[in-house]
């Protein structure tokens, strides 16, 4: 018999763009197999990539689309058992947040959707109702951890309610870690695993990146209780744990898959807002040129005074003119000049990534009664609305020696690799999926057509459920290759993308 399932999609920013209809041939005759794996047991292991992480949050219906869970529907048909997620029952409105003793909890908005009345993403405007304190105590097979660094998933306490007022807990383990002292990796490996997916690290980059870089890089530093929320975590502290995470989950012989991190600067968090987002005409250009003439004097008198070299001075130089400009932003690797009465100040470059909030900012006044104090033009951008090549390279650095880690402790374990370093890169130019679909990484260009073939959800950060879907498929196909399953695909086309209402 076959299992034929049909999908069609329809959103819009004032307009309705169809899905295609397809037919998802499942046949249930027996002819799945599951290799050399057992599926029978399936734990995956990480963050918010894991948990279904969408559209700034989690939330029911988004969660039943997260990779693992999608994973786990395809393995039903090759021996795979119950899979179980954290209970989002309480999400009764379906709109994710979170609540501690009746409160929202500031962070942890409702999710993110289109107003097709405004055409933009805000957050559901409806009230959250799943309340932290209501604890589960249960070890689930999604031990998918939001906000998660590598080093926590071994951290006793890390799902104590009494650690959230100090910050030293996560709400999403505090709702389901089996005791005060449980640890996330502890609870997944009382399952006793017969196959796993471990897909962790992206945090680790991710904070520093989508600050603007405003935190340190730790490389060199393996004291984790030093680190601050948007640090980069020590690279061999990160082989260090994830050879630890490896040795826990095959502990009893279990197989499994483990993925590389995509480079997030790649995502559209830091593709959408271009550098050159000012346009100006000739008499606009000309009275922010007089704003930063003082400026620009002060540079000449630095390099006169050998202060900075010429080529540091043009870097630096703020001019203007009609059409499109780059943004002035705040860079803190330039030459020190402050004592001098001088700021680090320049123009943004092709190099330099605005993050997707610093859209909210750009054109509008610091000081609604000056004019002249429009963000990006005559108030710089703050380092934390930029992520600069400097910084840029640090998170690369990071993701490469992370990813050498992966791929290394992967191949001496024997298990099967997701390259979704690769996956991603796809994205970029656009992925043609077996349905004969391309998908792109870009929906913010306002079309219908671009809404519709996105897998990124309106966080710019996470895959939407159709992401997740190509996720998923990509998981299966390198296990299928490595143990000789044959585990049925996943069509991405199958799975919604992004939501739109009619008003908020």
């Amino acid at each position: 018999m076959k299992k034929n399932i049909k999908y069609i999609a329809v959103v819009a920013l004032g307009l309705f763009a169809c899905e295609p209809e397809f037919d998802n041939p499942i046949d249930e005759s027996g002819t799945y197999t599951s290799g050399s794996a057992d599926f029978s047991t399936f734990v995956a292991v990480g963050n918010s990539l894991t948990a279904g992480f969408q559209d700034g949050t989690v939330f029911r219906s988004g969660q039943q689309n997260s990779f693992p869970n999608i994973m786990a529907e395809q393995f039903a048909f090759a021996g795979g058992g119950t899979f179980t997620q954290p209970s989002y029952d309480d999400d009764v409105n379906d709109t994710g947040g979170f609540l501690l003793a009746g409160t929202p909890i500031p962070g942890f908005d409702t999710r993110l959707v289109i107003d097709a009345s405004q055409g933009r993403p805000e957050s559901l405007n409806l009230a959250p109702t799943m309340e932290v304190s209501s604890l589960q105590e249960t070890a689930y097979n999604n031990m998918g951890i939001p906000g998660a660094k590598i080093f926590h998933l071994g951290f006793p306490g890390y799902g104590d309610i009494s650690n959230l007022a100090i910050g030293a807990a996560n709400p999403y383990y505090v709702r389901h870690a089996t005791a005060p002292n449980a640890t996330v990796i502890g609870d997944a490996t009382s399952l006793n695993p017969t196959f796993f997916a471990l897909w962790i690290g992206n945090n680790d980059i991710l904070s520093f990146a989508t600050s603007g870089g405003t935190g340190v890089d730790q490389t060199g530093n393996q004291n984790v209780l030093s680190y601050g929320f948007n640090d980069i975590t020590d690279p061999g502290v990160f082989a260090f744990t994830y050879q630890s995470l490896i040795d826990a989950l095959t502990a009893n012989g279990a197989k499994g898959v483990v993925a590389t991190l995509p480079d997030v600067t790649s995502i559209p968090y830091f593709t959408t807002v271009p550098y050159n987002a000012i346009p100006l005409d000739a008499q606009t250009a000309a009275f922010a040129n007089s704003g930063y003439a003082t400026y620009n004097g002060g540079l000449q008198f630095a390099a006169g005074n050998g202060l900075i070299t010429a080529d540091e001075v043009a870097q630096r130089t703020i001019a203007f003119s009609a059409g499109q400009n780059a943004v002035v932003i705040v860079d803190e690797d330039l030459t020190d000049l402050t004592g001098f009465g001088i700021p680090s100040y320049r123009m943004a470059t092709v190099d330099d990534l605005l993050i997707l909030p610093s859209s909210g900012i750009l054109g509008t006044l610091a000081d609604p009664t000056n004019p002249a104090s429009v963000n990006g033009v005559g108030v710089p951008l703050a380092d934390n609305w930029v992520l600069t090549a400097t910084e840029t390279q640090l998170v690369r650095n990071a993701t490469a020696a992370y990813n050498n880690a992966i791929v290394s402790i992967a191949a001496a374990n024997d298990l099967a690799v997701a390259d979704m370093a690769v996956k991603l890169e796809e994205l970029v130019s656009g992925l043609r999926t077996t349905d004969g679909q391309i998908y792109t990484n870009n929906y913010f260009d306002g079309s219908s057509d671009a809404i519709s073939t996105a897998v990124f959800s309106l966080d710019g950060v996470h895959p939407n459920s159709r992401g997740y879907a190509i996720v998923a498929d990509e998981f299966i196909r390198v296990i299928n290759e490595k143990y000789g399953s044959n585990v049925p695909g996943v069509v991405a086309g199958y799975y919604p993308g992004v939501t739109v209402v009619p008003s908020n």
